[in-house]
C-alpha cells in the first residue's frame, strides 16, 4: 500500500489545502494529514480543534484519515509506513523553501516528497491571510470551508472579547 503525508499546522484548514489532500488522495492508495503538535506555538486554535477540523473537513475523501505529529515528520513517516510527503506549492518562494526541506528530510529516512501546484484559483491562499482577512471582518467564505468560518468568526470574537 502505497501511503503518503499532507503535513501542516491548518490553522485553520483552507480550501487550498483541501485541494492538495484531495488531489494526493487521487494518486495514493492512503493519505495521512499530519497536524504539527508544537505547545510552543501560539496557535488560533490547539491541536485537536484543527484535526476535528480537518476530520470534519475530509469526511467526503474515503483514503484520508488525520493524525497529530511531535517532533520530526521524517520519524513519523517511518513509523506509520509513510513512503511520500505532499507539499502543495503556491510560488516559486514556496519552491526554494520546500526544496530545501525536501533534501534534508531525504537525508534523514528513505522518502520521496512530491511537489503538487496549487490550483490557480488557491494560489495565493494561507492560513495566516484568512485570520486576518477575518479578524477585521472581511469576507473569507470560498476561502475555508462554512463550518471552519463559522468556528473562525466565533474564535476571533472571543479573542477580541479577551483583549487579545
Amino acid at each position: 500500500m502505497r501511503r503518503a503525508v499532507c503535513p501542516g499546522s491548518f490553522d485553520p484548514v483552507t480550501n487550498g489545502h483541501l485541494d492538495i489532500v484531495g488531489r494526493a488522495s487521487k494518486l495514493f492508495d492512503e493519505v495521512v494529514v499530519a497536524v504539527g503538535v508544537n505547545k510552543s506555538k501560539n496557535r488560533l486554535f490547539d491541536a485537536e480543534e484543527r484535526m476535528d477540523m480537518l476530520r470534519q473537513a475530509c469526511a467526503g475523501f474515503d483514503n484520508v484519515q488525520v493524525a497529530g505529529f511531535r517532533g520530526l515528520l521524517t520519524d513519523f513517516c517511518s513509523e506509520h509506513d509513510i513512503i511520500a510527503i505532499v507539499k502543495g506549492l503556491r510560488a516559486v518562494s514556496d519552491f526554494d523553501y520546500e526544496l530545501q526541506m525536501a533534501q534534508m528530510n531525504a537525508s534523514l529516512a528513505p522518502i520521496e516528497t512530491v511537489f503538487v501546484p496549487t490550483s490557480p484559483e488557491y494560489s495565493f491562499l494561507a492560513s495566516s491571510l484568512v485570520k486576518e482577512v477575518a479578524a477585521f471582518g472581511g469576507d473569507v467564505s470560498g476561502l475555508v470551508p462554512d463550518f471552519v468560518r463559522e468556528l473562525l468568526t466565533v474564535r476571533l470574537a472571543e479573542r477580541a472579547a479577551a483583549g487579545d
